[in-house]
């Protein structure tokens, strides 16, 4: 079984507002080519570069179709659907803060989740050996009732409903390492023992009122949610300390059938709206870590869903050494900016600090 690689270029045609950055064209703020970050670009040219180091031969390049009606209803209620479905027919807008979207940004939400729907129930089913979603508009931090941060259907969310209404799993671990909390992911099951999210984020980062430590769960689910909010600045090897002692535990303990990465990209070095120093090694590392705790714990079911990543020039050597540990190929795509983030990586009276936190952590877990 190969590794499956789902895409679709009608993605790409997903429309944002008239942003400057995160800020809409108002007042003082002057519009910029490109403004608002979500830009296709970031996904596309990962699409190059797969294409052009030859990397996507090794890959099982795949569509699936729009998550239907139904699978969305799982999740968000019919008046929100309604709204959204009514809003991109009459040309776009923005049902929430920070979530733009143009004529036909329903259909194209739905075929991201769709993506990512397809990726999972492939893995699950036994027709790839583990798959990642190249899907576009993210969906890590969109509400059952709201969009938010550039999210519009929670993917992730979706897909998982659908593959629990299949009877293709019963167990699910979502792994977030995008830099912002995954707080769409985790409002869905907060109280659910079913599904155990995991976010690793820059503390306070965004959304600021969300992603605290303490928040464990409810209920049932009173503690399937885990918290890992790092400070700005923690880097590389802050990312693989918290993986290994904090993350590989909770999976174990969790024993799931299958492991979801909310992929985001925005934890490297040079992503506009991050500040953590992570490198396209960082993100191959955690993938291997991945790998290989999946075949572990579930014969290797995992599927990526790309989320977050603002650097159009960076988001794409990353995105391929996740895809190079995934498919076991032997193509590279040499990281340009590799010793320029190894220098800036913390001290080692930082990076003391950074592991006391993590011993914080796991008293608190643990």
């Amino acid at each position: 079984m190969r590794t499956g690689f789902f895409h679709d270029e009608r993605c790409m045609w997903h429309g944002g507002g008239n942003y400057a950055l995160t800020l809409p064209v108002e007042g003082l703020v002057q519009p910029m080519p490109d403004g608002f970050p979500d830009s296709p670009e970031t996904k596309r040219r990962l699409k190059n570069l797969l294409d052009v180091t030859g990397l996507m031969g090794d890959l099982d390049l795949t569509r699936a179709p729009e998550a239907t009606y139904e699978d969305l209803l799982r999740v968000h209620p019919e008046s929100y659907l309604s709204r959204f479905k009514a809003l991109s027919d009459q040309g776009g807008g923005e049902l929430g803060p920070r979530a733009p979207f143009g004529a036909g940004g329903f259909e194209i939400a739905a075929l991201s989740a769709g993506l990512v729907q397809g990726a999972l129930a492939s893995v699950l089913q036994g027709r790839h050996r583990n798959a990642y979603a190249l899907a576009r508009p993210p969906g890590h931090h969109c509400l059952p009732e709201m969009p938010n941060g550039f999210c519009l259907l929670a993917n992730i969310a979706v897909a998982v409903e659908a593959t629990f209404a299949q009877r293709l799993t019963e167990r699910v671990a979502v792994i977030d390492w995008d830099v912002h909390h995954g707080n769409g992911t985790e409002a869905v099951f907060y109280d659910r023992d079913d599904v155990l999210t995991i976010s690793i984020h820059q503390d306070r980062n965004y959304p600021m009122d969300s992603g605290d430590a303490e928040d464990q769960g409810a209920g049932p689910g009173d503690g399937a949610n885990m918290n890992i909010p790092l400070p700005p600045g923690a880097g590389h090897a802050t990312y693989l300390e918290a993986v290994e002692r904090l993350v590989i535990p909770a999976l174990q303990r969790f024993d799931p059938d299958c492991i979801v990465i909310a992929c985001g990209f925005d934890a490297a070095a040079v992503d506009p709206l991050g500040r953590m120093m992570a490198s396209a090694d960082t993100f191959r590392q955690m993938t291997r870590m991945m790998l290989d705790v999946a075949d572990d714990l579930c014969d290797g079911r995992l599927v990526a869903a790309h989320e977050g990543g603002y650097s159009a020039v960076y988001v794409p050597f990353c995105g391929h050494a996740v895809l190079e540990e995934m498919s076991g190929s032997l193509i590279t795509a040499p990281d340009p900016l590799a010793k320029t983030i190894e220098l800036r990586q913390p001290s080692a009276h930082m990076q003391a600090v950074y592991s006391h936190l993590i011993t914080d952590l796991e008293d608190l877990f643990f």
